[in-house]
């Protein structure tokens, strides 16, 4: 056999597997409707600058309280921004926290549960009682906590979305490194003579990651409304940067002038809502169809 032909083998194999969850999802409605809702929202974040040639931040008095039209799709709000413009940019933010902040709790979750799962017992008790001590914060309160330390970021908004996700990711990868740590074939590699790190990364991790996935990617629209709801307070993006949660703080604040400024804020954060969970519901069932008869 050719050299090409062991490479190209391969790559037509992981190629063939994303055809065929690819069909699966596309086979049960709700997959298919929210795979195409995840799919508009990502191209319209990523394509912005192309579907509409308004900046997010360019003030025109004059337009103010517009309705929508031909010229503005989503009218203007009280200092004559073009809502459309607003809404795509704001969706670039609002996935770039999302997926940050969601791979960023995913890497550290997965490291810590390791350490606790796999650690000496006195080690998982202090990690456990981190992790509950952490995750009994209220979301809100802790915000306020940074945005008093620090001031509203970004980076605010990252670190509150790290601090609330990283526990439970932590603890469902410490439940099953528990249970796989006397596993048959994790015992034997280490009769053997191997390393803590190869047992982790070779005879562990690779058991424990897919479901952890599947979890994350739910997670993202929690994620999406954490960094709505901290702009809306005033605690997240700060202005002029465009964010779905200021447009509907905006639109709360003048809503007897304009109602559409509501509609342009909220509208999307339902969409993009319902897209990223009925994909992950999906992909749940697909990667594990018990989960599906239990329910």
């Amino acid at each position: 056999m050719s050299e090409q032909a062991l490479i190209e083998r391969p790559s037509s194999g992981r190629l063939a597997g994303v055809q065929r969850i690819l069909r699966r999802i596309l086979r049960e409605p709700l997959g298919a409707f929210g795979l195409t809702l995840v799919v508009l929202v990502v191209l319209a974040a990523l394509f912005a600058d192309v579907l509409t040639h308004y900046q997010p931040t360019k003030l025109s008095p004059i337009e103010r309280f517009a309705p929508a039209s031909f010229q503005h799709l989503l009218g203007t709000d009280q200092l004559g921004r073009d809502l459309f413009s607003r809404v795509l940019h704001g969706g670039r933010i609002a996935l770039a926290i999302a997926i940050g902040a969601t791979g960023l709790s995913l890497v550290l979750g997965i490291l810590l549960g390791l350490i606790a799962g796999y650690g000496p017992r006195w080690l998982d008790n202090v990690m456990l009682l981190l992790f509950d001590a952490v995750k009994s914060f209220p979301t809100v309160m802790l915000a306020l906590t940074l945005v008093t330390l620090t001031g509203p970021s970004l980076l605010a908004v990252l670190v509150v979305v790290v601090l609330v996700n990283v526990p439970g990711y932590a603890r469902i990868i410490r439940t099953q490194t528990l249970v796989l740590k006397s596993a048959e074939h994790v015992m034997a590699a280490r009769s053997m003579g191997a390393g803590t790190a190869r047992i982790l990364a070779v005879h562990i991790m690779p058991n424990v990651i897919g479901p952890i996935l599947i979890l994350a990617s739910m997670d993202i629209p929690v994620v999406i409304a954490i960094e709505a709801g901290l702009s809306f307070l005033g605690l997240g993006v700060r202005p002029p940067l465009p964010s779905w949660g200021s447009i509907l703080n905006d639109g709360f604040v003048n809503i007897r002038d304009s109602y559409w400024i509501v509609v342009a804020g909220g509208l999307p954060i339902v969409l993009t809502t319902l897209g990223f969970t009925f994909l992950g519901e999906t992909l749940r069932d697909v990667f594990d169809p018990r989960l599906k008869a239990r329910a």
